[in-house]
């Protein structure tokens, strides 16, 4: 019958993993716009079924169909950021909590002392950096590789993060690879630069020691409010919600930053770093 789901609706549990939280966040909002499966599926261009099978996990999204959920339920961004989520299953699990407040912040802040910001990294840089951690397996460098592409798609939504960088002059001058990948990598930091909402600045090594050596973070914002923060750690990094330690971390960044050369000679330093390896 016209205005029925066909299939009927099928109860989505709770979710117990990215694909499932998907699928029950789906059901909600669509519950919420009062839109049957068939009326969903009309203004997305898709049938009942394909709605009926996401929502029941039988079948993964696709990242133009969140796309298309967000602009029929009237949602901002909502079921995209869900969908990126789906992809990180296979993403260590201490790192997770953090995927998902890097999705959602509107500013992200970033030291980074010994390598190029994961969010930043080429893909052939990514897999020789993972690929070094011992006792990974090639399939699992595969799917952490496809996580860490997937996580630049902040940068192309509607509203990208104002991201800060600030990279210690090692992080350019540090070989990972051979001189190619290392081109491609620092000329990937240089395309990122032009984006109206990245900025990067290199501390060079004539600041010597300062309290960054120590390790690197990345504290997230909302609104202009820090309010978590992911930090470096071996062997694992953790994400934290302290107040006292993301003050701390506020005033070590602000610190930090005091050392660095200012954007255009960042970029001039990158640069120089590009044309000694070669064209």
């Amino acid at each position: 019958m016209v205005g029925q789901d066909m299939p009927p609706d099928t109860e989505t549990e709770p979710p117990q993993s990215p694909r499932a939280l998907f699928a029950y966040e789906l059901r909600q909002h669509r519950v919420a716009a009062k839109l049957t499966q068939r009326q969903l599926a009309a203004h997305m261009g898709y049938s009942d079924a394909m709605i009926a099978m996401i929502e029941t996990v039988k079948r993964p999204p696709s990242q133009r169909f969140a796309e298309l959920c967000d602009e029929a339920l009237g949602l901002d961004g909502t079921m995209k950021r869900l969908y990126i989520a789906t992809t990180w299953d296979k993403a260590p699990e201490y790192f997770r909590p953090w995927l998902d407040e890097e999705q959602a912040a509107t500013g992200l802040r970033s030291w980074e002392p010994m390598l190029v910001p994961g969010l930043f990294q080429t893909e052939t840089y990514a897999r020789l950096v993972l690929a070094a951690e011992p006792g990974t397996t090639s399939s699992e460098v595969d799917e952490r590789v496809k996580s860490r592409m997937q996580r630049k798609s902040i940068l192309h939504r509607q509203n990208p993060p104002l991201i800060s960088i600030l990279l210690d002059e090692a992080v350019i001058r540090r070989p990972v690879g051979d001189a190619e990948v290392m081109r491609d990598q620092l000329s990937y930091l240089l395309e990122v630069a032009n984006h109206p909402q990245v900025t990067i600045q290199v501390i060079p090594y004539s600041a010597q020691a300062m309290c960054g050596l120590l390790g690197g973070f990345i504290i997230a914002e909302r609104n202009e409010v820090p309010y978590t923060a992911y930090v470096e750690g071996q062997p694992n990094g953790r994400t934290v919600e302290d107040r006292n330690v993301i003050g701390k971390l506020l005033r070590r960044y602000d610190a930090i930053r005091a050392e660095a050369v200012p954007f255009s000679q960042s970029l001039r330093l990158i640069e120089e770093a590009v044309n000694q390896r070669g064209s």
